[in-house]
């Protein structure tokens, strides 16, 4: 039993990586949506997303009951490894499911998988893609200037700074903060303008205060938790004439690069594994360049791959 012809499940952990990625794509599909943040008890979220018995019980109550009872949709898609496991139980129910990310097993458990280049994930239903999906486009950056025209008014150039934090393939702590704070302060010395610096949840508390005593005098924006207002990080892609970036997040350098502007990545040799293929692929292709101490200028074509694979899945499940 199908909800609607046209509704399509969106179906994340919460966590805003996962969350924006499969929202990015069912937009770019032109769907009506429904969007569940899943919760899932133990055993079931260790071994996720291998489907044992009782595993659709282990969701929180009222995606359980969806399980049981429906009516379904008929395109789910999933975003992380929670919702990799309730992807494979909604198809087991005939709903037509697209997985992002790579699953971890063997991808025919899903209608499609959309998996970035740099995860090696290869096969008959797999779509890759550079880097991350994203609903950066000229509407989404016009959107953002509309909310945050504040940050037109800042003095040029205006130097977007965007933080993540520590991971297990990249070590950005304090210290590596300081490399990139030198740089940035010789680079604000010879060229004026302001600086708009966000931060995200990854960013480490001991640099809350610490970024807010080095600028809190620098024209423009400091931004690293709630605390600090509304979070102008659209405003800040949107605004900057240039963006330097943590070499930690997939999703956020796919962002600043999904702009028109240049992207310098704050130290891409302390990137390993499978993100330090990915920064070498942008800077191959010449879309970003390491962060130093002046930063020239270069042309750039926006990274935007989210319209593209909604083309592509749109004729691998003939959705027109």
């Amino acid at each position: 039993m199908s909800e609607s012809p046209d509704v399509c499940w969106v179906l994340h952990d919460g966590a805003a990586g996962n969350r924006r990625q499969a929202l990015a794509l069912a937009a770019a599909l032109t769907l009506p949506t429904r969007e569940w943040s899943l919760r899932l008890d133990l055993p079931y979220r260790w071994v996720s997303p291998q489907v044992w018995p009782g595993s659709a019980g282990g969701f929180d109550a009222g995606f359980a009951a969806a399980l049981r009872t429906g009516p379904m949709p008929t395109l789910a898609i999933g975003c992380g490894r929670l919702a990799a496991l309730a992807t494979r139980l909604l198809r087991a129910r005939g709903v037509r499911v697209v997985q992002i990310l790579n699953p971890r097993i063997d991808p025919t458990h899903w209608d499609v998988v959309v998996a970035p280049e740099h995860d090696r994930l290869a096969g008959a239903n797999v779509l890759t893609l550079t880097g991350s999906l994203s609903p950066v486009d000229e509407p989404w950056l016009a959107q953002a200037r509309r909310d945050f025209p504040a940050l037109g008014a800042l003095p040029g150039p205006r130097t977007a700074v965007l933080l993540g934090g520590p991971t297990p393939a990249v070590a950005f702590g304090r210290s590596a903060f300081e490399v990139l704070a030198s740089k940035l302060e010789y680079t604000l010395a010879r060229d004026g303008g302001s600086v708009i610096i966000c931060g995200s949840r990854r960013t480490p508390p001991e640099l809350h205060a610490l970024v807010h005593a080095r600028y809190g005098e620098t024209p423009g924006l400091v931004w690293m938790a709630p605390r600090d207002g509304a979070n102008p990080y659209a405003g800040a892609l949107a605004w900057a004439d240039r963006l330097i970036v943590s070499p930690d997040s997939v999703n956020m350098i796919s962002e600043a690069c999904a702009t028109d502007k240049p992207v310098y990545v704050a130290e891409p040799g302390r990137a390993s594994g499978r993100i330090r293929d990915f920064l070498r692929s942008l800077e191959t292709r010449g879309r970003l360049r390491a962060q130093e101490r002046v930063l020239e200028p270069f042309a750039v074509t926006p990274l935007r791959e989210t319209p593209r694979v909604a083309a592509q899945l749109r004729e691998y499940l003939s959705l027109d």
